[in-house]
Parts: C-alpha cells; sequence; structure tokens
C-alpha cells in the first residue's frame, strides 16, 4: 500500500468542483455514490470490515479482565495512532487539504473516540450479546445519517428492506433481553448516533482520499486526547495484565480501529454508504457467534432465524436501486 492507491475507483460525489465534459456538453452531472452499481470487490471489503468488527465487543470484554474502561479507550486509540502514523510516515503522506479537516473531525469524534467509549461503558453492565443486538440499528442509522449528509435518495425497496431488518434486530433484541432494556442501553443508543455521522463522513471522504489516509489522520487527531486519557485513567484504574487482556487491547487497536475501519472505508467508497451499511446487519449475529466460542455466553435459540431473516434484508437492499440525488 502506497500514498498514491485511491479509494476513488467510482466516480467522485461531489465535495468540491464538479468535473466538466466535452465543451458541447457542458459539465457532466454527478452519480450519487449510493446509485453506483455494487462493485464485488467493494463489497468483500466492506464484509472484511463487518467481520473485522464483529470481534470487537469479545475484544473489549477481553480488554476490560485487565483494563478499565477509561484507560482501555485511551490506550487503544493510542495504539491505533502510532500505527497508522508509522504507517503513513513511510508512505510520505501529504496533510489533508483545509476543507477535509472538518469530517476527519466528526470520524474521529464519532469512530475513533465516541463509539469505542460509550460501547466499553455499556459492556460494564451489558453482556456482549446484548450490545451487539441493540449496535445492530446501526446500518438503519448510518444510511439516514447519508441521505442527508450526502443528499442520495435510495429507493423505496431499500428502505422497506432496511426497515425490515431493522426490525428483526429489534425483536431479537426484546427477546434477548426479556423485554427489558439494560442499564448500558443509553450508552449504545449514544454509541449508534455518533458513530452513524463519523461512518457517513468517513465513507464521503473515502471518495476523494485513499480510506486508510482517513483512518489514519482520524487516529493522529485523537493522539492529544488519547495520551491525556491515559495519563489520567491509568493511576485511578487498576491494571492486571491477562493474556485474554492484553490480546483484546491489541485486536481492537490494530484490527477493529485501523485494519477494519481501512477496508470498511474503502468498501463504501465503491458500493455506497447506504448499501454498505446494511452489510452491518449480519454483524450482530457474528459476534453471537464469537461471544459463545470465545467467551462461552449463551445464545438464544432464535438466532438461526434471525440470521436468515437479515441476510434476506441485506441481498435485498444489494439489489434495490437507488433514485439520483
Amino acid at each position: 500500500m502506497t500514498a498514491q492507491d485511491s479509494a476513488t475507483d467510482g466516480p467522485a460525489i461531489a465535495v468540491g468542483p464538479a468535473g466538466t465534459g466535452p465543451a458541447s456538453s457542458g459539465p457532466a452531472p454527478l452519480a450519487s455514490p449510493d446509485s453506483l452499481p455494487a462493485s464485488r470487490n467493494g463489497t468483500l471489503l466492506a464484509l472484511l470490515g463487518v467481520v473485522s468488527f464483529s470481534l470487537t465487543f469479545p475484544s473489549t470484554a477481553w480488554g476490560l479482565e485487565s483494563f478499565g474502561p477509561w484507560s482501555l479507550v485511551a490506550l487503544r486509540s493510542l495504539l491505533a495512532a502510532t500505527v497508522a502514523g508509522a504507517v503513513m510516515l513511510a508512505a510520505r503522506v501529504r496533510l489533508p487539504e483545509r476543507r477535509h479537516w472538518a469530517g476527519l473531525a466528526v470520524v474521529a469524534g464519532g469512530v475513533v473516540v465516541g463509539f469505542p467509549l460509550l460501547t466499553t461503558l455499556a459492556l460494564q453492565t451489558s453482556t456482549t450479546s446484548h450490545a451487539a443486538v441493540v449496535v445492530g440499528l446501526l446500518p438503519l442509522t448510518t444510511a439516514a445519517f447519508s441521505s442527508v449528509r450526502t443528499g442520495s435518495r435510495p429507493s423505496r425497496a431499500f428502505w422497506i428492506a432496511a426497515l425490515a431488518g431493522a426490525a428483526v434486530v429489534i425483536a431479537f433484541t426484546v427477546l434477548q433481553s426479556g423485554g427489558a432494556l439494560s442499564a448500558g442501553d443509553l450508552y449504545l443508543f449514544c454509541a449508534l448516533l455518533v458513530c452513524a455521522a463519523g461512518y457517513t463522513e468517513g465513507g464521503r471522504l473515502a471518495r476523494v482520499m485513499p480510506g486508510w489516509q482517513v483512518t489514519g489522520w482520524a487516529l493522529v487527531l485523537t493522539v492529544p486526547l488519547a495520551v491525556a486519557g491515559a495519563a489520567v485513567a491509568l493511576p485511578y484504574e487498576p491494571v492486571r495484565l491477562t493474556a485474554h487482556g492484553v490480546i483484546g487491547l491489541v485486536w481492537v487497536s490494530v484490527a477493529s480501529t485501523f485494519f477494519g475501519l481501512y477496508v470498511w472505508y474503502r468498501g463504501m467508497a465503491e458500493i455506497g454508504v447506504a448499501r454498505a451499511s446494511q452489510l452491518q446487519l449480519a454483524q450482530p449475529l457474528l459476534t453471537l457467534v464469537w461471544s459463545f466460542l470465545l467467551l462461552g455466553e449463551e445464545v438464544a435459540p432464535a438466532a438461526p432465524a434471525a440470521a436468515v431473516a437479515v441476510l434476506v434484508c441485506i441481498a435485498v437492499t444489494q439489489r434495490a436501486g437507488a433514485r439520483r440525488s
């Protein structure tokens, strides 16, 4: 991977001056990113990101065996920023244009800081399986943010399938929790909002710069906050190093935060934010599998039926056309 690699294999979205066509035809129209034909490569990249993200909650639970929640989030951001900074320094990546810094700040605040902190706090009182199904509403939230932010207008069939998938996730959540919401649900619902904003802005930026640079600069922006957080939290939160704790920290730092966001944003750049977000409907069910295998948590009997229903919704959203913005 070099600095010249690009996540802009498809037409760029209108974040800057529009390109012009032949003199006789005037400016060429720009297609909405969610109206572009779905790329197989982009779908595979987004799916790889989903698989990486699906291990985040179990890894966070492992990390909490060794670190307090604030220390874990600070160290997670700091380690991921160190990896990203080293890669960008080796590749001699240039600073982003001034007009992109506000978007990068949204990515940093939503995806690098907000979502990890809120979900880590939630996992102190919620099981990973419960958190996973609540955060299963993220695809619909991201699609809604994308529609407002980018001006895209997904088709009616797309929204029907997306709402059906969200309904399955909600029904599964209620069944899983016995009809009562856990104390950590407020953290989880706030996490949905900030993460959807970060995903939408990151997907937009990944169409004008390589996705790994979007992730890298967002991580670098959080270094002062991560250093301050670690300096304050570590003296007050006990550290008990275990193999699980160290593995969990490394995974959420390198795999989920850096590598996962890179392939996720590049996938969104190729197939569109709304379509890519629907692939995440499979993430809660994957997390349930990891929770059972790695943490020994019980999986509800309704999980196979929910998995089939969600996969059907994903198939519909991937095939549904989108009206041009």
